[in-house]
């Protein structure tokens, strides 16, 4: 049985597709305890039971028929034309912009190549420095993962068994909290910028309501229905996806009908990914329980660890080294099913754990060695690598400090939940 650990450990390092590297510590699991292997089958199929799994692809497809459109266009010109006049106002437009899109399309990657082509240039035209430019649209492109209806937001209630509607209203205010953090500081650094991007219009706004009056709606259709008991999460992603289709294709035009089946098989690819990890992450969930290995944890943990307040500065430690190596959506389904037993020997509440979570985990994304957004952003704008680590490294400070009082504060997470 260790020969078989060595052997799967080495293919881990040398690259092997993490859900046979899960599979197979399912399978050396169930081995071990002379198990039926048939209950590794049985427990991949059970994700065919889980109701609200479907609202998965439905918003992932929504978002990247968005992502094909000039909705990013129409985004950008509605928060120019609302915030743009202030000193500072197009570093606003930025986060606005980026924090909307990328809550609807669940992937940071897609809105930097998404606004990155028209929020860059348009920063450095109106007198922004470029290292800043590049940090800020780089930095800003991972925030509005706490916003519904963020993949990454469904899928943490999905593995942990916690009410997607809830996590929905916890992310509001710590995802503002991020935004006020950075725009605080963009106003700061560029307070010697006293070149608007245009005059205030009334007719400039009213013009760009117009022109995105078809995508507005959808924030309202999706929360408003889900907490108003209409329709349930599921419902909410095939009423969202069902209405793009028809405004992006039917109304709009901006996407022809033969461009749709590329459009939905790039988005299944992410979603395939995704639900097959997810497939063999719950049979190696179920051989963890059964080996009593959560418990475990707690135990050495509860040695070292006596307070909260401890466990918590502990978490976080391991979550900004884990986000640093380990994509988010691999990271929920392998280590939340083992953190959640933990946290809970501690009275962290469920819901909170998963916004803390979310919240260190989109740090990855711009800490270096394997951060994702890194790499996008220096490919996307033709930088070196190590200049786009010195560009984020202010934000990644900020973003950092936003996260420790999320942390500390669990009543920015539950405040609108009720008991």
């Amino acid at each position: 049985m260790i020969i078989f650990s060595i052997i799967l450990a080495l293919l881990a390092v040398f690259g092997a597709p993490l859900f046979s590297v899960i599979a197979g510590s399912a399978l050396i699991g169930f081995y071990s305890q002379e198990s039926d292997l048939m209950v590794i089958a049985l427990e991949i199929q059970s994700i065919a039971g889980m109701h609200f799994l479907a609202a998965i692809p439905l918003f992932t497809f929504a978002g990247y028929l968005l992502s094909e459109s000039d909705a990013p266009q129409r985004l950008v010109r509605l928060t120019s034309a609302m915030l743009g006049w202030m000193p500072g106002g197009l570093a606003l437009v930025c986060l606005a912009a980026c924090a909307f899109f990328t809550a609807f399309t669940g992937a940071s990657g897609v809105t930097i190549i998404a606004l990155g082509a028209i929020l860059y240039p348009a920063l450095k035209q109106d007198g922004y420095g470029d290292k800043f430019n590049l940090g800020l649209v780089t930095s800003a492109g991972s925030l509005g993962l706490l916003f519904a209806p963020s993949l990454p937001l469904i899928l943490y209630g999905v593995v942990a068994e916690v009410s997607i509607d809830n996590l929905f209203l916890a992310g509001i205010l710590p995802g503002l909290l991020m935004l006020i953090m950075l725009g605080g500081y963009n106003l700061w650094v560029n307070r010697h910028i006293r070149k608007p991007l245009g005059s205030f219009s009334i007719r400039e706004v009213g013009a760009a309501l117009r022109e995105a009056m078809w995508e507005l709606p959808l924030p309202v259709v999706v929360l408003g229905g889900i907490y108003s008991g209409f329709f349930a999460v599921s419902e909410a992603a095939a009423i969202t996806a069902l209405y793009v289709v028809i405004i992006e294709v039917l109304v709009l035009r901006e996407i022809p009908i033969r461009e749709l089946p590329r459009i939905m098989r790039s988005s299944m690819v992410l979603v395939g990914g995704i639900l097959i990890i997810l497939g063999v992450s719950i049979a190696s969930t179920s051989y963890m329980i059964d080996a009593d290995i959560p418990q475990r944890l707690f135990e050495i943990v509860a040695s070292v660890v006596s307070s909260q307040t401890s466990f918590l500065i502990l978490l976080l430690i391991f979550l900004l080294i884990l986000g640093a190596i380990l994509d988010i959506f691999s990271a929920i389904m392998l280590v939340v099913p083992l953190i959640l037993p933990i946290a809970a020997g501690y009275n962290v509440n469920e819901v909170h754990l998963g916004i803390v979570f979310l919240a260190a985990m989109q740090l990855g994304y711009l800490t270096p060695p394997v951060g994702l957004n890194l790499f996008i952003a220096s490919y996307r704008f033709e930088k070196p690598i190590m200049h786009v680590y010195s560009a984020t490294f202010p934000f990644l400070i900020i973003l950092m400090l936003s996260v420790i009082l999320i942390t500390f504060l669990p009543q920015l997470s539950l405040l609108f939940l009720s008991d």
